[in-house]
This record gives C-alpha cells, structure tokens and sequence, in this order.
C-alpha cells in the first residue's frame, strides 16, 4: 500500500519560485503573443487612395478593435513617458532649455488634434511607404498629442518644487546627473507622475475616435479600433452598437485599473515625502500579490546593481575640465541673456510673419477678424469651465487624496469615469440636446468639460496625497477649525498641484472644443460658435490657409493667456507654496 504525501508548508517555501512567479512567467508569455497577433495587423500593405477593409458593426469584431486601440495608447504612452523624463528634466534644470520649451509646450498644447492630424498624416505615410505603419504611426503620434502635454508640465513643476533639503543632500553625495535622476527627482515626483499619468491615458481615450477615423484635407481614412468601430456606429445610427463599445471599453478601463493602475498608486505612495507614516496606506490585492513572487525581487536586485556598475564608470577627462571652470560673471550672464531673448523674439517674428502672410494672401480680413471673435466665445467658454470645474473637484479631490479609505472604492470610479471616452457619449448627448431643445451653444460647454474636467480632479488628488501626515498631525494639535484647516493647510498645500491641472484642463479644453463644437448623429449635425468648430469645418474641406488660421487664433489665446496668467500662477506656487 503506498501513501501518498504532500509537501509541507515549509517544503513551499524553500521552493526557488512561488504562485506569483508561475503567474507572471504565464502573464508575460500570454501578452507577448496577444501584442505579437494584434501588432502584426499595423504591418499590412497598405497604398494610398487604396480604402482600408471597412469596419465592421458585429460584436465578435469588438475585442480585437478594442486590443488595436489599447495596443496603439500604450506605444503613446511609453513614448510620453520618455519624452515626459526628457523634455521635463531639461526644463526644470537648465533656465536656458526652460525658456524656449515652456513656451514651446504652451504652443503644443493648444495645437489641437485634428491640426497634428492635417500635417502628419501625408508625413507619415509617406515615411512608411507601401506600409499601413505610416497610417498608424499617425494616428499614435495624435494619441501621443493628447497624453504628454499634461505629464510633461505635471513632471516639470514636481521638479520646481523639490525640497532645498534634498537638493542639499544630493550635491553633499556628489549625486551625478543619473544618480539624481533616479534618486531624488523621479522619486520625489513620483505620486504626481503616476496619477498624471492615468489622467494623460484617459485624455489619449478622449481623440481615440479622432485618430481613428480620420477626416482630413478631403481624404478618408480609417484603422481598425474601438474609436473607429463609434464613429462608424455613428454614421449608421446603431445605438446597439455603441452601447456594445460602451460595454467593451468598460470591461477594459476596470481591467487596467485592477492590474495596472491601483497597484502603481499603492506602489507609489513608498515615496511620499514625509517623516510620519500615515495611519492608512492605499491598497492592491494585484500588488500585495506581486510583493511574493522571488522573481521580481531578483529582477529588481538586478537592476539595482546594474544602476550601480553604470554610476562606477569613470566620466571622461573633458567633463571634469568643463565642470571646473569658474561660474560666468553676472554681466557675461546677462549678456547671454539678451542675446538668447533677443533670438528668440526674432524667431518668433518672422515665424509670425510666414504664417500671416500665407493667411492674408488667401483670407479676406474681415474672415480674420471673425476668427479672433470665434477664438474668444471658445476663451469664455473654457474660463468657465475651469471655474466650476475647480469649484465642484476640489473639495472632492481633497476627500479622496486624504483618505486611503476613501480610495480604495473611489479610485476606480474616478479612474473609469476620465479614462472612458466621453466622446462615445457624444452622439447620446446629440439625442437629448435635441429631445430636451438645448441649446448647442449650451451643450458645447458640457461635453467640453467631460474631457478637460479631469484634469483638475486627478491633479488635485496628486497633490493632497503629496501633502505630508505630519503638517496634516499638526493642524490637529492646533486644533485649526474647518475653515483655517481649508486656508492654512488644504489650499496652500495643494495649490501647485491645481494650478498643473487648471493649466492642463485650460489648454485640453480648447483641444475638445474640436469634437465639442460639432456633434454628429448620423445625418444630424449640431454646431456651436467657436474656434473650435471652424477648425472642424476648415480641416474636413482640406482648407489649409484656413485650418493655419483657426489653429494659429486657438494658439495665440493659449499662449497670451498662459503667459498672463499660468505662468504667474506657477512663480506664486514655487515661490510661496512649495514644501
């Protein structure tokens, strides 16, 4: 008689992998060969004018749609992310880099997706020839428009406001330029990177549709996803099918969010800056699991040491020479100055003067002079967004960032709510708009605030997560009541993080009044005045001295205003509420 027997407990745990590693070996190999099959459908042949196979309404095709899209917002992604460390980094550490990128963000910012639609779709085909890459490298490079912006400014204003401290600290180790990368500025950023970052990824969902079914300069083209199989659905008035959409992009936004978004938050908030724990921390069934697997500690050992060995290469003889030279004098410095304003001043003339000499050559002034008129309508439009926007998500904002507890069951909700593509819910909107006789100039307003609204709420989150346990001890032993708690405390501690979000929501704001300003169901079309919509209707005829005009009236706005008013806001912040 044999009896069989069962490894003990203690067996279990002197085993070299764990339950967690076999789950992540299987998780890699699975995704690996889920992004091999869905990638392999961006490699197809492809020649313009040939018509890319139509999308079709049945609901099998949905999950691979869905795939396509996800798959091209995650590219988006990872190219913000290094572009978001780069651009944002030489920002925040060089006051020369600072001067001209700003500005240049201001400018991109407001650029809206269809105008990067009008001048990358030709670029981009033409440098993948015979290749539907081309096609989708720009509907990726759009995605990409509507994600880095708000991660970018977020990253440079965390790297503004770090700690004298810790910058202390780093120059008394003798921190190389990697090592306080790595160290101090990812680190210290980190809490505002990671929710920025799931506010950029619900933003990309925003022009998925966009990007997706493209309308431009009198051509049509459209890539499989989930943007294109609504827009479609929308062209056929088959309310069936977007509910479907509604469905699949759901099952999606709480799949991210349990496997990828709550286990950062948790993960992120080992890096608040702060002497006293907090009594609560945010939690991830997903992440608690993760910690067990051996796997991913010896990764991370090895990463670790591999980090180290790059810190012990020597740097080369020229650096050192370089780095001991005496600092410039403050007159040489001004001098640099002048020079480096007066260069840019000039540039900007004469890009000023290329651009205004091609619109008046073609537009009647008069037409001009309605632009600005229709840019401003658009401008009081999105002022009031953002002030009852900061009005209602502050308070809220502040309530869930901090409270642990508060986020545990909120943090889905807000995050499914920004990361669905309230453009979906567009063409419902069309039908009450018109059921309810609302003015479209009135529901222009809302659905714009469905996509800039966010950025307010997930920023403010960031902010109060940021502020430390121990000021938040503080007040209680000074037994500051409500209102002081709100002026002493809550509002100055947050106030740089709100005015990234403002800054975002204001710039994103103008971009949905693209999508906004003209709602389509089927053969219905409902406009409202603005900016907005004449760079629809400039850009769907090909028009481009006039898609040049719409795009440079939205930018000028932007930037005039960032310059008055952002960018004040910003010095108050650094200067005034920084910890």
């Amino acid at each position: 008689m044999t009896v069989q027997t069962f490894p003990s407990r203690e067996t279990l745990r002197r085993l070299p992998f764990t339950l967690a590693d076999v789950a992540i070996l299987l998780g890699v190999l699975g995704l690996i060969t889920l992004v091999t099959s869905v990638g392999s459908g961006m490699l197809v042949s492809f020649r313009p004018p040939e018509v890319v196979p139509s999308i079709s309404l049945d609901p099998a095709n949905l999950p691979y749609y869905l795939l396509r899209s996800t798959l091209r917002m995650f590219i988006a992604m990872l190219f913000s992310l290094v572009f978001t460390f780069v651009v944002g980094s030489l920002a925040a550490r060089s006051p020369y880099a600072e001067r001209v990128i700003i500005p240049a963000l201001d400018v991109l910012q407001s650029v809206p997706v269809l105008g990067f639609l009008s001048a990358t779709v030709s670029l981009f085909i033409a440098l993948f020839p015979g290749s539907l890459l081309g096609l989708e490298a720009a509907s990726i490079f759009a995605i990409f428009t509507g994600q880095v912006w708000n991660m970018t400014f977020a990253f440079y204003h965390a790297l503004r406001s770090i700690p004298r401290d810790l910058d202390e600290a780093a120059r008394l180790y003798r921190f190389s330029p990697w090592q306080r990368f790595w160290k101090v500025s990812v680190p210290f950023s980190m809490i505002n990177l990671v929710w920025n970052t799931m506010m950029s990824f619900g933003g990309g969902w925003f022009f998925v549709s966009a990007s997706e079914a493209i309308t431009v300069l009198s051509n049509d083209y459209t890539l499989p996803g989930i943007g294109a199989y609504v827009a479609e659905a929308v062209r056929q008035q088959n309310l069936q099918a977007i509910l479907y959409a509604v469905l699949a992009m759901a099952a999606m936004i709480i799949l991210l969010d349990q496997l990828l978004w709550r286990p950062l938050v948790a993960w992120a908030d080992k890096f608040k800056f702060e002497a006293t724990a907090a009594a609560e921390q945010p939690r991830s069934w997903f992440y608690d699991f993760l910690r067990t697997s051996k796997l991913m500690r010896r990764v991370g050992m090895a990463l670790g040491s591999m980090s180290d060995r790059l810190q012990r290469v020597p740097r080369p003889a020229g650096v050192l020479q370089i780095r001991s030279h005496e600092p410039l004098s403050p007159s040489s410095q001004r001098a640099i100055e002048h020079i480096f304003n007066a260069g840019l001043t000039l540039a900007a003339v004469v890009a000023g003067i290329s651009v205004g000499g091609f619109v008046v050559s073609e537009v009647p002034i008069a037409e001009i002079a309605q632009a600005f008129s229709l840019g401003a309508i658009t401008l009081l439009r999105v002022f009031l967004l953002v002030i009852v926007t900061s009005a209602v998500f502050v308070p809220i904002g502040v309530a869930i960032g901090f409270s642990p507890r508060i986020v545990r069951f909120a943090q889905p909700v807000v995050q499914f709510m920004a990361s669905f593509p309230s453009t979906f819910l567009f063409p419902l909107a069309t039908l009450v708009f018109l059921a309810l006789n609302i003015s479209p100039e009135v529901g222009a307003t809302v659905l714009m605030s469905l996509g800039a609204q966010w950025y307010v709420l997930f920023n403010v989150i960031a902010g109060a997560q940021a502020v430390p346990t121990e000021l938040r001890e503080m007040g209680k032993v000074m037994r500051l009541n409500r209102r002081q708690t709100w002026l002493r405390l809550i509002l100055p501690g947050i106030f740089p993080a709100w005015v990234t979000g403002a800054l975002t929501a204001y710039g994103g704001a103008f971009n949905a009044s693209i999508v906004a300003e003209v709602i389509e169901w089927g053969d219905i079309t409902l406009t409202a005045t603005g900016i907005g919509e004449y760079i629809t209707r400039a850009t769907t005829a090909g028009d481009w001295p006039r898609i040049v005009l719409g795009v440079s009236v939205m930018t000028l706005y932007v930037v005039v205003i960032n310059r008055l008013l952002w960018r004040r806001l910003y010095a108050l912040a650094e200067r005034r509420f920084s910890f």
